[in-house]
C-alpha cells in the first residue's frame, strides 16, 4: 500500500531524492576520484605458536617468545600477545623497550595474556623474566594469567619502568598473575609508573620481596598503585616495599605472610590499607625475642580493619615512626604459642604528628615520648593526654583541660604555658 507523504519527512526524502538524481548526471570517471575512507587496520591476537614457541618445557622458546613479543608491540602492531597453555622454557630476558619519544607511544588496548602458560625461567647472571621499560608514553596495558617460575639466579619475575620527566607508563594492570622463585623481586615497578591496578595477583617465594614500588633513581613518580586480593608470601625480605621516597599505593585485601622480615615496609608512608592481613613474617628471626611487626612504617598512613596475627615470630600488626598523621580504624592483633605476647603496635613519632586509633584490639606502646589518641577497643572510653603538654589534649570549645602534678583537674583558655597554668577545676 502506497500513500503520499507529506509533512516534514516529504521535505527530507525530497531532499534525498534530489541529491541522488544529481550524483547520477555525474560521468564514471568523476565518481571513481570521489574520496573513499580506508578501514583501519584489523586488530589481531597473535599467537607465539605461530612463532615457533612450543611449549612442552624442554625446549628453549626463547627466540620464539621475544620474536612474538616484538610482532605484537611493534608501532602500529596488532595488539595482544597469546600464549596458549604450556610450559615455555626462557634462557634470556624477554624485553619491551619502546623507542625514544612519540614514536614509541602505545595508547591503545595491548597486553600478554597467558592463562595456563608458565614461563620457565633458567636465566642466570641477574637478568630479569619479563621486563618492559617505556621510553615514551604507554597505557592501557594488561598482563593477565601468566605464571612465571624462577631458578634463584635470574633478577625480577617483571620488571615494569619509566625513568623519564616527560614519558609515562600508566593505565596498566596486571591480573591473575603468579610470580615464584625468581633471584630478584617477584614485580619491580619504578618511575613514571601510575594508576595500575595488581588484581588476584600471587607473590612467593622470591628471594628479595614479592612487590618492590618505587619512584625513579634518575626521574619519575611512582602513584595511585593499588593491589586488590593479592599474596606477598615467603620471600625472602619483604612482602612488599615502598621505596625511593613513594608512599601513593593502596592495598586492598591483601595477605602477607611467612615473609623473611616485615610483610610490608613503606619508608614515606602508605595512602591505604584495608583489609589486609599479616601472619607469621619475621621467619628469618632467631626467635620470637628477634622478630617484628607485620609492618614497617615511616611517615602517615590509614589502616582500616587490618589484622595480624602470629605463632612463632611476628611480634605485631606496625610499628610506626609517625611524621604527619596515623590512622587506624578496627584492627587487631594478636599471637599464640611462643607468640603469646604479640599485640598490635608500637609507635613513635614527632611532637608534631598524630595517631588516632579507633575501635582496636590488642597491645599498642608508645616510645620517646609519643602518645596517640585511642577511642573505644579494648580499654574502652577515649584516652586523653594528662599531662599539660601532651599531644591529645581534652578541648572544651577555647577551653584545655589536663591533670597537674598534683593530681588536680585544670582548665586554661587557650594552650596552657605550665602545668599550673589555668584554674583548678571545682576549686
Amino acid at each position: 500500500m502506497t500513500g503520499r507523504v507529506t509533512g516534514p519527512d516529504a521535505g527530507r526524502r525530497a531532499a534525498l531524492m534530489g541529491a541522488g538524481l544529481a550524483l547520477s548526471t555525474l560521468p564514471l570517471a568523476a565518481l571513481a576520484q570521489q574520496p573513499t575512507q580506508r578501514p583501519a587496520p584489523p586488530r589481531q591476537m597473535l599467537s607465539v605458536v605461530a612463532f615457533g614457541a612450543i611449549g612442552d618445557g624442554s625446549a628453549d622458546d626463547t627466540a620464539a617468545l621475544q620474536s612474538a613479543v616484538d610482532a605484537a608491540f611493534a608501532p602500529g602492531g596488532p595488539g595482544f600477545l597469546i600464549i596458549p597453555p604450556g610450559t615455555y622454557r626462557v634462557s634470556r630476558t624477554l624485553r619491551i623497550h619502546t623507542r625514544q619519544g612519540e614514536r614509541g607511544d602505545i595508547t591503545r588496548n595491548h597486553g600478554i595474556t597467558g592463562h595456563g602458560a608458565r614461563l620457565l625461567s633458567t636465566i642466570a647472571g641477574g637478568g630479569n623474566v619479563l621486563e618492559f621499560i617505556s621510553h615514551s608514553t604507554v597505557r592501557f596495558l594488561l598482563i593477565e594469567g601468566l605464571d612465571i617460575l624462577g631458578s634463584g639466579r635470574e633478577g625480577d619475575g617483571i620488571h615494569l619502568a619509566c625513568e623519564h620527566k616527560e614519558h609515562f607508563l600508566y593505565n596498566f594492570c596486571l591480573r591473575d598473575v603468579t610470580v615464584q622463585g625468581c633471584g630478584g623481586d617477584g614485580c619491580r615497578m619504578i618511575g613514571n609508573v601510575f594508576e595500575g591496578q595488581l588484581i588476584n595477583c600471587y607473590f612467593r617465594d622470591n628471594k628479595r620481596n614479592g612487590l618492590t614500588l618505587g619512584h625513579g633513581m634518575k626521574a619519575g613518580i611512582l602513584s595511585a598503585i593499588h593491589a586488590f586480593g593479592c599474596v606477598f608470601g615467603q620471600n625472602g625480605q619483604f612482602g612488599a616495599a615502598m621505596v625511593n621516597g613513594c608512599y601513593d599505593a593502596g592495598f586492598h585485601g591483601c595477605y602477607f605472610l611467612l615473609n623473611g622480615k616485615y610483610g610490608l615496609v613503606a619508608e614515606n608512608g602508605c595512602t591505604l590499607l584495608a583489609h589486609c592481613g599479616f601472619e607469621n613474617n619475621h621467619e628469618s628471626a632467631a626467635s620470637f625475642e628477634a622478630g617484628g611487626a607485620g609492618m614497617m612504617l615511616q611517615g602517615f598512613a590509614t589502616l582500616i580493619g587490618c589484622t595480624a596475627y602470629s605463632m612463632f615470630k611476628q611480634q605485631r600488626l606496625l610499628q610506626a615512626y609517625v611524621v604527619g598523621q596515623l590512622v587506624m580504624i578496627g584492627c587487631s592483633g594478636s599471637g599464640d604459642a611462643r607468640a603469646k605476647g604479640a599485640g598490635l603496635a608500637r609507635i613513635g613519632g614527632e611532637k608534631r604528628a598524630r595517631a588516632t586509633i579507633i575501635g582496636a584490639s590488642g597491645a599498642i606502646e608508645y616510645q620517646n615520648g609519643f602518645e596517640g589518641l585511642e577511642i573505644g577497643g579494648a580499654s574502652g572510653g577515649v584516652g586523653l593526654s594528662a599531662a599539660w603538654n601532651g599531644a591529645n589534649l581534652a578541648r572544651l570549645g577555647d577551653y584545655r583541660l589536663w591533670v597537674d602534678r598534683r593530681g588536680r583537674l585544670r582548665l586554661k583558655k587557650g594552650a596552657p604555658s605550665g602545668d599550673e597554668d589555668g584554674t583548678p577545676v571545682g576549686a
